[in-house]
């Protein structure tokens, strides 16, 4: 009896736990892509007066409407084949899409991703080999900090000989070291682009822009970028060469980065000219007061070492005009290089598009 009685017992908690799994609701999906590219956007918030959506794939925020079960939805478009980010704002609160497990690395992750494929370079591509990600936890001594970073090898470097030229690639500010990959998604630019032989094969390595912890709040400071160049010269590159099939010379090191990343790659690359003979920026924040001036005191050098100077910004982007007196400075000094205007303001769909326009330059014989 008492076998039967836990027996009893046994099923009726089954049939209630049954019961409750019944009761919960379904998960919210958001965003739902559909095939006309139209995008509908969903959160469940019972309490709240107002929530809009706002992305780079739009100028302004748009309202969600109060549907049932406390469901906030809205749908816009077609919306252009690109990968973007957006979050929600609920009663003046930016939030992340709880329903898209897809985000953005930051500092303070605030930023879901959308990305609605088109079959071009930016896209994964089945038909194309692939490169490798790889991680690296490291002790940088000359800064005291424990580090991360990311290293992109193309496809074959495992399992083939020969030695690779090595690309610096740097994020801007607020990001990380795993953006470029894990949203900008470089790794599989540049699969497309070696695969179709518009770029050489090359290694890319992705370091933190932030070693100074309380730099997220000024990342382009001089304390902050002195930090990184000795991180990247006196640890990491040598790091590198131990342990990856590097080329050496400087004609075979590049160095290039987006917003904060350009500063860091104009200031560290025009320091170390003899290091890196080709220097990025993208959409740049441009290195103030005396900086500049001490970069650019010995022209001659300059030309000498640099294959490229490549600098490339929108023209709605807020950085344009101290972009504008940088390239007037080099201009006056008579330091050769190319200064490309688009369209477009300060967001990653420029900045995967530099990306995609800068690295085939890379590396050849001038």
């Amino acid at each position: 009896m008492a076998a039967a009685f836990a027996l009893g017992a046994i099923t009726a908690d089954a049939a209630e736990t049954k019961k409750k799994r019944k009761k919960r609701p379904p998960p919210v999906v958001s965003p739902t892509i559909h095939a006309d590219r139209t995008v509908t956007f969903r959160i469940k918030a019972a309490n709240a007066e107002k929530i809009t959506v706002g992305g780079e794939f739009q100028k302004g925020r748009i309202p969600l409407v109060k549907g049932t079960n406390n469901i906030w939805s809205v749908t816009t478009g077609p919306i252009r084949p690109g990968l973007y980010g957006y979050n929600f704002q609920i009663d003046g609160l930016s939030t992340l899409d709880p329903g898209n497990r897809f985000l953005k690395p930051m500092r303070s992750p605030k930023t879901s991703i959308l990305h609605i494929p088109d079959g071009n370079v930016f896209d994964f591509d089945p038909a194309v080999p692939h490169g490798t990600v790889h991680q690296h936890i490291y002790h940088s001594k000359p800064i005291q900090r424990t580090r991360e970073l990311r290293v992109y090898t193309p496809p074959g470097y495992e399992t083939g000989p020969g030695r690779y030229p090595l690309l610096v690639l740097q994020h801007g500010h607020s990001d990380s070291y795993a953006t470029w990959t894990s949203y900008g998604k470089a790794n599989l630019i540049l699969d497309n682009l070696i695969a179709a032989g518009k770029a050489v094969p090359m290694v890319v390595v992705m370091l933190d822009g932030h070693p100074i912890p309380s730099s997220y709040g000024d990342g382009r400071s001089v304390a902050n970028t002195e930090e990184l160049r000795r991180d990247l010269m006196e640890v990491v590159l040598p790091m590198l060469e131990q342990n990856y099939r590097l080329k050496s010379e400087a004609s075979n090191r590049a160095i290039a980065g987006l917003s904060m990343g350009g500063l860091h790659s104009l200031s560290i690359g025009l320091k170390h000219s003899d290091s890196f003979a080709t220097i990025g920026a993208f959409s740049a924040a441009v290195p103030k007061d005396e900086v500049p001036k001490q970069l650019l005191a010995h022209p001659a050098e300059l030309n000498h070492n640099l294959s490229l100077l490549w600098i490339s910004i929108g023209k709605s982007d807020f950085l344009l005009e101290e972009n504008n007196e940088f390239v007037a400075l080099l201009k006056k000094k008579k330091i050769e290089h190319e200064f490309h205007l688009t369209e477009g303001g300060h967001s990653w769909p420029i900045w995967r598009a530099y990306l995609a326009e800068f690295a085939p330059r890379l590396f050849r014989k001038r």
